[in-house]
């Protein structure tokens, strides 16, 4: 799993490409991802699968904000991106929900 940022030249916008490789998609048919940015929708942002068998998205969000999210693997299984951030527990079970910061 991975997180990569880039900027906008008024430092205003963040792109942050989310993407889980091969391995940790665990063969998984689908990807989405929910988090502060879709109101933790569950199917509202998929991720699209490569060839090489990874799964990405790229979202554009504000500058200076910290983001909680996590991956829904076939909309049953729920995993924190290993390359997050920070962790921080989460309000409604017994996990932990990664999280992106997007500032320089």
């Amino acid at each position: 799993m991975a997180l990569k940022k880039t900027f906008s030249k008024d430092n205003k916008k963040c792109t942050v490409t989310f993407t889980v490789s091969k391995e940790a998609a665990q063969g998984a048919k689908t990807i989405n991802i929910a988090g502060d940015f879709n109101s933790w929708s569950s199917t509202e942002t998929p991720l699209k699968q490569a060839k090489d068998g990874s799964f990405s998205v790229k979202l554009s969000l504000e500058t200076g904000r910290e983001y909680q999210f996590r991956y829904l693997l076939d909309g049953h299984k729920w995993e924190n991106d290993w390359n997050a951030d920070k962790y921080i527990p989460a309000p409604y079970s017994n996990a932990e929900n990664s999280v992106v910061i997007t500032s320089k």
